[in-house]
């Protein structure tokens, strides 16, 4: 071709060019007087659609076992908490041989725990000794009042005996019922103290391992604390039986109630002297005394001095019959001498007879019936006495055995506890599933800076050291705001996505939806209250595993023909909600009643019709013109292409976290 030709046809394919652009540009322009200008719509806008409309709440989480074992370090070990010594892999595939063989899945240091358990043996042993002394003081105590009681009721008795000897027992019993003191011995209301005392010994809690056994008695049902000491036994009956009742005793006395035996030991320390009160000269007859040994004497002297008068009489009687015949010479001076001699002796007999009658009945008799009473009355007070110190004694015993006893629980109890502790340093398998290290997520929050677990961490009591999840049932937990919650209903569909198999459509739905806001949320950020809300997934799958991502969507509601927008078309205004409808170079301000929405289309229920175009944000004046373009989409579940603005106060943004 000429080269004049090629020229001519460049020019031609140029001039056609500038005309396409100058059409182009007329075309253009009349689209942006058309539509008001950039700069009046505002920005992108969107034309309201009507059609079904699916309302579900998105939310990203993590997935967990929905049934798990924790394994938690039980060592109460303080606030400085304890070393891992050896731990197994995570990931560990726990077996079914392993639970049966009690597979050491964590072991934690006890050194602590076994120096703890050296000093509280030395003291348990303390204890033991300790509660063995106190058991034999007791026993010893308890025997050595009755013996007290009984040699006091014996004195008794037998003081009893010497004022019934002297006066007799009827004449005793009438003035021990004038002064008040008891009838009868004390040895019966003694055995009933010694009965009511040893019928409710303490009784002693000895567990195993402690040194001593209780054994049964062979004799009777009473138990005994044998306590081993270098092989050798030494036991203690723990209810001493009773002494047997005395066999002269009446059957009457034996069989009486505790509460006239008590009666009967009452203090006789406030009864005025017995001198003064008993008048003994009204005793002072033969037929008034009983058969004891003042009736002896009386009668003694009695008979002592009748004897001596009819001596006296004898002698009269010869010595008038001497004096007679010496008158008649028949007898010499000496006989009548002697007759008189022996008269004048027999008058001294009857006047010594008479005065040691006299003498006994005025001195003797009243100072040793008041000694016999005396010796009586002030024996029922040391009976009384022994009484109350036995009481006071063995009351002193009972509270140091018992205080052994309470010492030495204490100790069976701290022993016990360290021990199980120290069983508790070794955690060992009884289940079977996969091994996932605790130290995650709520632990960090009351834990702090915690260690990751691994092998020479510290680890604090209640700290979950290991998770064994049960991988054929499992859960995503996720976070729900509050603004959402109330449409969140237990039982209700859920499609899960998990991040790392993004083409895999699971189901599941919700079973449980949380009371009251997360606490963790709570003091980590006041103002946002979210609830945490359980999705089980229906099915099991092999490749799922704790702890991945994953995002679910919890269908609530569809709405089959209604109008809706893009949430961030709606925006408050006055406390109204408003839309912006692009008519022209200016937008209308068009006021909209809403109703439900989700995470991106919001319905419309009146104010807005199917057609009209919306802006996607609030025209603000003064704003430079950008090159943001209109959005149609086709497809109302897809995302816009721009950045999407905040939403309007009709709902807080998402709580995705993924």
């Amino acid at each position: 071709m000429p080269n004049s030709t090629k020229i001519l046809t460049f020019i031609k394919t140029q001039s056609r060019w500038r005309i396409a652009g100058v059409v182009l540009i007329l075309v253009l322009a009349g689209i942006w007087f058309r539509s008001g200008g950039k700069s009046a719509a505002g920005g992108a806008s969107f034309v309201a659609r009507r059609g079904p409309l699916a309302i579900s709440v998105l939310e990203g989480g993590s997935i967990q076992a929905l049934e798990s074992q924790e394994i938690k370090c039980e060592v109460r070990v303080g606030y400085q908490g304890t070393k891992i010594l050896k731990i197994v892999e995570e990931g560990y595939q726990v077996t079914e041989d392993d639970v049966k063989t009690n597979k050491v899945l964590v072991e934690l240091d006890s050194s602590d725990l076994q120096k703890q358990i050296i000093q509280q043996e030395i003291q348990y042993q303390s204890a033991v000794a300790s509660l063995t002394d106190a058991q034999q003081g007791y026993e010893i105590q308890l025997n050595q009042n009755i013996s007290d009681i009984k040699a006091a009721e014996q004195k008794a008795r037998f003081a009893r005996m010497d004022f019934d000897k002297f006066l007799g027992d009827t004449v005793t019993e009438d003035i021990i019922d004038q002064l008040g003191l008891e009838k009868e011995l004390a040895v019966e209301s003694t055995n009933g103290v010694a009965r009511a005392l040893s019928e409710t010994p303490p009784t002693l809690t000895v567990p195993a391992h402690s040194g001593l056994v209780v054994a049964q008695s062979p004799s009777n049902d009473a138990p005994r604390v044998v306590a081993l000491s270098g092989g050798a036994e030494t036991s203690a009956q723990s209810t001493p039986s009773v002494p047997p009742q005395p066999a002269s005793e009446p059957p009457s006395q034996s069989a009486k109630p505790d509460s006239a035996a008590d009666a009967e030991a009452k203090p006789l320390t406030n009864a005025p002297p017995v001198s003064s009160v008993v008048d003994f000269s009204q005793y002072a007859k033969i037929e008034a005394l009983g058969d004891g040994e003042a009736k002896q004497k009386l009668r003694k002297f009695e008979d002592d001095l009748q004897v001596a008068q009819k001596e006296l009489g004898q002698a009269k009687s010869t010595l008038e019959g001497t004096r007679r015949l010496f008158g008649k010479g028949f007898v010499t001076k000496i006989d009548l001498e002697r007759d008189d001699i022996a008269h004048e002796n027999a008058r001294l007999k009857v006047q010594t007879a008479d005065t040691a009658r006299d003498l006994f009945l005025k001195y003797e008799f009243k100072k040793s019936s008041e000694e016999a009473l005396s010796k009586y009355a002030e024996a029922m007070r040391e009976l009384d006495r022994a009484r109350k110190a036995a009481v006071s004694k063995l009351a002193q015993a009972d509270a140091k055995l018992k205080s052994a006893e309470g010492q030495y629980n204490v100790q069976v109890r701290q022993r016990k506890d360290l021990n199980e502790q120290l069983e508790k340093c070794v955690l060992k398998a009884k289940k079977t599933g996969l091994v996932v290290y605790g130290g995650g997520g709520e632990e960090m929050y009351y834990y702090g800076n915690q260690e990751p677990i691994r092998e020479g961490a510290t680890v604090r009591e209640r700290q979950a050291i290991i998770t064994i999840p049960d991988m054929t049932r499992m859960s995503v937990k996720v976070k729900i705001h509050e603004t959402y919650i109330k449409k969140i209903k237990k039982g209700e569909k859920v499609r899960i996505t998990v991040d790392a198999f993004p083409d895999t459509i699971l189901d599941g739905q919700v079973t449980k939806v949380g009371v009251l806001p997360d606490s963790q949320n709570r003091w980590m950020n006041p103002d946002l209250k979210v609830y945490v809300t359980t999705i089980t997934i229906d099915g099991t799958y092999d490749w799922i595993k704790p702890g991945m991502s994953a995002k679910v969507e919890i269908l609530v509601d569809h709405l089959n023909d209604v109008v809706y927008v893009p949430i961030q078309a709606v925006a408050p205004s006055e406390g109204k909600q408003v839309c912006y409808v692009v008519h022209g170079l200016k937008p209308e301000k068009r006021e909209v009643e809403i109703g439900q929405f989700n995470d991106e289309f919001i319905e419309i229920r009146k104010g807005l019709k199917e057609g009209e175009k919306v802006l996607l944000r609030p025209p603000v004046s003064g704003t430079p013109e950008t090159d943001e373009q209109e959005k149609e989409p086709d497809n109302p579940g897809k995302t816009l292409p721009e950045e999407k603005p905040a939403p309007p106060k009709i709902g807080p943004p998402s709580t995705r976290t993924g």
